[in-house]
């Protein structure tokens, strides 16, 4: 019997509160390409949100607590370009120079992966059992397209799940205007920018909106629902996983 894939999922602040469906999505996918999925409880936010407000001492804390509850896994993934690419990519940086925690977070961040890519790229999955009749565009968050190079990986399993199509819109790559703090704080500028996005969404007449991160679906979700439209958005790993029953994301359960 081969041995399974000793798997640590970091659930992500948004999944937890407000799109649990993902996280169970997520543990579908990786159970049904072999890993054996564990969910520590100690598990907190990954500390972009402090971290892109320069809040380094809080980020470290932080960063100390999840480098410690995910150090006996394999990999760690997470169903988010943007929390991966904080593990990935920043932890390093935030203890470089640090005697005691250069090579943990190193170690850690090199066992890092979005949940897509390690699937497609890592796991070497090539299609998904699967069935939605729907046209699908995607969004490509900025995190994960630009920090982990995460573009084909998700259109390579969509082309697999029966009866979808997908349809490009034009900007795939351009920001949403969500950026975690930035939409709170430059709220009229991340209005303009999702306004713009919305408009190349609604272009591309799609049934569905998918993407990567809870993040900018939740921000162009509210966007599309204010403007009166009628196209679902939806997590791509819930399409993945067979996992549409449940209202879509801005939907009243």
């Amino acid at each position: 019997m081969t041995e399974k894939v000793q798997t640590g999922l970091f659930v992500t602040c948004l999944v937890d509160l407000f799109r649990p469906s993902v996280g169970f999505a997520a543990v579908k996918l990786l159970e049904d390409a072999g890993c054996e999925v564990h969910v520590p409880v100690s598990q907190t936010c990954c500390g972009q949100p402090a971290y892109n407000s320069g809040d380094k001492a809080d980020t470290r804390e932080i960063a100390e607590q999840v480098i410690a509850a995910f150090e006996g896994f394999e990999y760690v993934v997470a169903p988010s370009g943007s929390c991966a690419g904080m593990l990935k990519k920043h932890y390093p940086e935030l203890f470089k120079g640090d005697a005691k925690w250069e090579a943990r977070a190193k170690a850690f961040s090199a066992k890092v992966h979005e949940l897509v890519s390690f699937l497609t790229d890592v796991i070497k999955v090539e299609k998904v059992e699967a069935k939605l009749d729907a046209i699908a565009t995607y969004h490509d968050s900025c995190s994960g397209l630009r920090e982990l190079k995460i573009r084909e990986q998700p259109r390579k399993l969509l082309a697999s799940v029966e009866g979808l199509q997908l349809r490009e819109m034009t900007g795939s790559d351009v920001c949403c205007g969500f950026g975690g703090t930035f939409a709170v704080k430059y709220s009229e500028i991340s209005n303009s920018i999702v306004s713009e996005k919305a408009g190349n969404i609604e272009a591309a007449k799609p049934d569905l909106l998918l993407a990567g991160d809870l993040g900018c679906l939740m921000n162009m979700a509210g966007k599309l629902k204010r403007q009166g439209s009628g196209i679902e958005v939806r997590h791509v790993a819930e399409v993945l996983a067979g996992m549409t029953d449940l209202p879509a994301i801005g939907e009243k359960r």
